[in-house]
């Protein structure tokens, strides 16, 4: 098991404090899980904590068919990037750094390395690349942050830039940095095998019972198109693609589906763990039929 972390608390200051990355007492848990006809059928028997500490694990991202990236707390109160092994039941420190924290780990286009959103010693939040080989970092944009969240096409990343208001842009090259759109959620998510980047629009929203419901959004990258995806399910922000169709979204302890071309979001079921609630970020793996979904520690 990894050490028994400590948590910190990273504040930012964008001409206002702004954290990006709130951090709390969260865990990751694991089950069983495949589509059928448009739906996510959960194995109820297979749920496992990955995780299982009063502190900070969150974020998680498959890097391929049997490891799973994540951001937690260091012994020294550091967050760092960690590799779960699923088959192995193993975690191991991609990065362990004493003067930087490391957030939202995916894998790059060439797969030669995890990036991650890292908060520098001078307060710089800006997206690095760390070898899966184990190699020195390589800070990939010098002159973009400070960046809270992001995900890839074409080995650029689209990355949500804090500011008043944030926004989502794309480096077509060094000298075209385009803007996709302004006043976007933390989600920021490529739909499977196609160019288009999804978010959430926070500038289009609707109240359903008395809580919020924001639009999804694409872009098309190489079209520079955008495309609707209805709205997320009420009350929650975080959603990912199980497939180019199927979106999921959670909302307390249940999970919600949802064909990107229909409007109504089914129930796919619920998580129930005692002493766990509100499922948050979740990552999903076709190949080891697999939700990993966060949830925090009442």
């Amino acid at each position: 098991m990894y050490p028994k972390f400590q948590i910190a608390l990273v504040t930012l200051f964008i001409s206002l404090s702004f954290n990006a990355f709130a951090q709390g007492n969260f865990d990751l848990i694991a089950i069983d899980g495949k589509k059928s006809s448009g739906k996510l059928v959960l194995d109820y028997n297979s749920i496992k904590l990955i995780t299982d500490r009063p502190l900070y694990d969150n974020q998680p991202a498959f890097i391929n068919d049997i490891q799973m990236a994540f951001s937690a707390v260091d012994e020294k109160g550091n967050n760092d990037i960690i590799i779960y092994n699923f088959e192995k039941d193993k975690f191991t420190n991609l990065t362990k750094t004493a003067d930087r924290n490391e957030f939202s780990p995916s894998l790059t286009d060439c797969g030669l390395y995890v990036s991650a959103v890292t908060v520098e010693p001078d307060g710089k939040q800006r997206l690095w690349l760390y070898p899966t080989n184990f190699g020195e970092p390589e800070l990939l944009y010098d002159d973009i942050e400070p960046v809270g969240y992001y995900d890839w096409y074409d080995n650029k990343a689209a990355m949500f830039v804090l500011g008043q208001p944030n926004k989502l842009v794309y480096p077509y090259s060094k000298s075209e940095l385009h803007t996709i759109s302004e006043n976007v959620g933390r989600s920021v998510k490529k739909k499977p095998k196609t160019s288009i980047i999804t978010y959430i629009d926070k500038n289009v929203s609707k109240d359903v019972d008395g809580m919020k419901s924001y639009a999804i959004k694409g872009f098309d990258i190489e079209k520079r198109t955008y495309f609707d995806y209805g709205y997320t399910f009420p009350g929650s922000e975080d959603f990912i693609w199980l497939d180019n169709q199927l979106l999921l979204m959670g909302k307390g302890n249940d999970l919600y589906v949802r064909k990107a071309e229909k409007t109504d979001w089914e129930k796919a079921g619920s998580i129930i763990l005692e002493g766990y609630q509100n499922i948050t970020r979740m990552a999903y793996s076709a190949d080891l039929k697999k939700l990993v979904v966060v949830m925090e520690r009442k």
